[in-house]
């Protein structure tokens, strides 16, 4: 049976941290939700938790107190800010800290889920949710990174398996440029842009022998896999 991981979810927005809480325990994900900084270190004191997931400005203890609370506690739990500032410096304060992601609001849902599943997998070996996926003759395995077709096995980086998960999950649907980018690469500026386009090229060469299966430019919005 999977591990079903144990997120502690600190929010002042109590209509964004219940529509939080409500998606994470939809994907899986065992949550807690709470209300400010204090009730948050009491609730990591009573609890084990497999990750943090920590609203910056909050009443009573704010994100970074918290954290740094946390870690003199944990100092391996993976921490994810969440903040309405895009200031370099409450980023650069995040990451000091030991952050291990930093999300700015507004942001979608599943960018936060994929961050989460990122950081999950390589601090736990895992995440429950979906990991292998059929691609025409090929079977995706995205724990290990390869691209299977009977005894023919193409081993992907990182990235490319990152970036082939994201177009599988939103397969026949056109994924946004920027959405991939922030995902991925954290920042769309234009060097991680021609990057993304250089792995796209990559992941083509891998499934042009499956010609059921192809990933198409869709003009100044991004890519979408044909299946």
């Amino acid at each position: 049976m999977e591990k079903e991981f144990k997120i502690l979810l600190t929010e002042d927005d109590e209509n964004l941290g219940m529509l939080l809480r409500e998606y994470l325990i939809a994907k899986g994900f065992d949550t807690d939700l709470l209300p400010d900084g204090e009730a948050g270190y009491q609730a990591f004191t009573d609890k084990k938790y497999d990750l943090c997931i920590f609203d910056v400005m909050m009443p009573k203890k704010d994100g970074f107190t918290l954290a740094k609370e946390i870690r003199m506690i944990n100092a391996e739990i993976p921490i994810i800010f969440l903040t309405a500032k895009s200031m370099k410096e409450d980023v650069f304060q995040g990451f000091k800290i030991g952050a291990d992601d930093y999300i700015t609001k507004p942001f979608s849902m599943e960018e936060l889920l994929f961050r989460i599943e990122a950081i999950l997998r390589r601090t736990k070996g895992g995440v429950s949710g979906q990991d292998v996926f059929q691609l025409g003759k090929f079977k995706f395995d995205t724990q290990k990174q390869q691209l299977i077709d009977g005894e023919s096995v193409i081993k992907l980086t990182t990235k490319e398996s990152e970036l082939l998960k994201l177009l599988c999950n939103n397969a026949n649907k056109v994924l946004e440029r920027n959405f991939a980018l922030k995902t991925i690469w954290v920042d769309d500026n234009y060097f991680n842009a021609r990057s993304m386009d250089v792995y796209i090229t990559k992941l083509r060469k891998h499934l042009r022998e499956e010609s059921s299966i192809e990933i198409i430019n869709v003009h100044g919005k991004g890519y979408k896999l044909v299946m």
